[in-house]
């Protein structure tokens, strides 16, 4: 039994929590823990980082035409989602559960309406639970415009977001994280901090939207490189560091679970970059700087549902599966025609769904104070479990966002122009340049006007970056 006031705080997934039980009399009411607090506190700040690390990791992976829309996407998403779950959001995924289907939450905490700083959810302030969860669906929600960078329309993104946020991950997060919710009480699937909730969610959204917008305008035939790795290492480290508070804060207290995780999650980070690098050196004769930065955050994504259930040696062996499976995967999308521009879908998607499967091979124990994975003489029922809620979470998302996309691009297109994409989002959408000169004609046609350095328009020089 967890510590809850009665009335007002939400019912906890035990795949989230430790799940020794904290017991207190009935007859007091339950009280905060100042460690626990300001841990928690610290964790959620720590994931309000991922996202603007998100945006630079983004920003510097697309080309210098677009980097500006790029951040803004993310940037914006911080805004839309901390507003829609404020309102609904978090009483549909953490509210009791509606109807005993376990697929979605009740009103009652409609407009926060009765949490309040006095209510308590296992040892820290109920507002503070809330602001913890609201941090994970705005970097899900913002994970996905990697899929649809370089020509998705600004506008019908930003419908897009609150639509989603409500439709596809508010359910998803009472399936997995919420007492009720079906994927943990009833499935009984292990997922510590989200890798269904947000890398599968997000990588399976992405796919969809790129299937909607098709692919990019010389997608195959255009050298479509970063413009500027630094600032992909930059995100990539932010990232990393915010990493810790995602999955070490999701033991929700400053305990041995919470130290468990955040060691698990450093060494399945630096698995899977070592993994992609040595994938890299093999197969290309280079180990590069993107390869880097895209192993660890693989490394990274995996562990996020395994970083409460496995030991030591089984966070390595998910991060090296992970760095070198994702290093593949991002190849398929020339293969299979779907331009996923970023590869949401090869490092979240395909992470996502590394990290929660092996939960069936390598849960131990002495973590899940209960289920054990096939190598820790559990058998195969865990695994089968794991993959049930992967294949669900998975349809699902596809499924609902491929729908919306194609209502958002019929009432109202969610496709960029063909001239706007060649000449680059920054300038048509925002007005705005990321750099005074040279990168700013990357794409626009020979000759056409660009703003100089203080608003003045000059003649675009002839030569072209190799980068564009």
């Amino acid at each position: 039994m967890l510590l809850l006031s009665a009335g007002h705080a939400p019912s906890l997934s035990p795949s989230r929590v430790p799940l020794a039980p904290l017991a207190a009399p009935a007859a007091h009411h339950p009280v905060i823990s100042a460690g626990d607090t300001a841990w928690l506190l610290a964790a959620t700040a720590l994931v309000l980082l991922m996202t603007p690390g998100l945006a630079l990791f983004y920003g510097g992976m697309v080309r210098s035409k677009s980097v500006l829309n790029m951040l803004m996407m993310s940037f914006v998403s911080i805004a839309l989602v901390t507003l829609v779950w404020l309102v609904a959001g978090y009483t549909l995924a953490f509210g009791p559960d509606a109807g005993g289907l376990g697929l979605i939450g009740n009103l009652s905490h409609l407009g926060m309406h009765g949490v309040g700083p006095d209510d308590v959810t296992k040892h820290v302030p109920t507002p503070l639970f809330a602001a913890f969860e609201l941090s994970f669906a705005i970097i899900t929600a913002a994970l996905i415009s990697g899929a649809i960078a370089d020509r998705a329309r600004f506008s019908a993104w930003v419908v897009f977001v609150p639509v989603w946020t409500l439709a596809v991950y508010v359910p998803v997060a009472h399936w997995v994280f919420a007492s009720g919710g079906w994927v943990v009480d009833r499935l009984h699937a292990l997922d510590f901090a989200g890798g269904t909730v947000v890398e599968v969610c997000s990588g399976a959204s992405g796919l969809a939207l790129a299937m909607v917008l098709g692919p990019r305008l010389g997608f195959r035939r255009d050298a479509m490189r970063p413009h500027n790795l630094p600032l992909v290492l930059l995100g990539a480290g932010l990232l990393w560091f915010g990493w810790f508070g995602f999955n070490a804060g999701s033991a929700l207290g400053a305990n041995g679970l919470a130290a468990s995780a955040f060691l698990n999650t450093q060494a399945a980070g630096c698995a899977g970059l070592l993994g992609w690098l040595v994938v890299e050196k093999r197969r290309d004769g280079h180990a590069t700087t993107l390869g880097a930065a895209s192993g660890s955050v693989a490394g990274l994504v995996a562990i996020t549902p395994a970083c409460g259930s496995v030991d030591l040696l089984g966070a390595v062996v998910v991060g090296l599966a992970a760095g070198v499976l994702c290093s593949y995967a991002v190849s398929w999308k020339f293969r299979w025609g779907v331009d996923d521009s970023l590869d949401v879908v090869g490092v979240h998607l395909m992470g996502g769904v590394v990290g929660t499967l092996l939960i069936g091979l390598f849960a131990s124990a002495t973590l899940t104070h209960g289920p054990r994975g096939l190598f820790y003489g559990g058998g195969l029922g865990q695994l089968g479990r794991q993959a049930v809620a992967v294949a669900a979470v998975g349809a699902y998302a596809f499924t609902v966002t491929y729908g919306i996309g194609r209502v958002i691009d019929r009432l109202m297109g969610f496709r960029a122009s063909e001239e706007e994409e060649r000449t680059g989002l920054d300038l048509t959408v925002h007005a705005e340049t990321a750099y005074d000169h040279g990168v700013l004609t990357h794409g626009m046609a020979g000759g056409a006007p660009f703003p100089g350095g203080a608003g003045h328009l000059l003649p675009a020089p002839k030569d072209r970056s190799p980068l564009a």
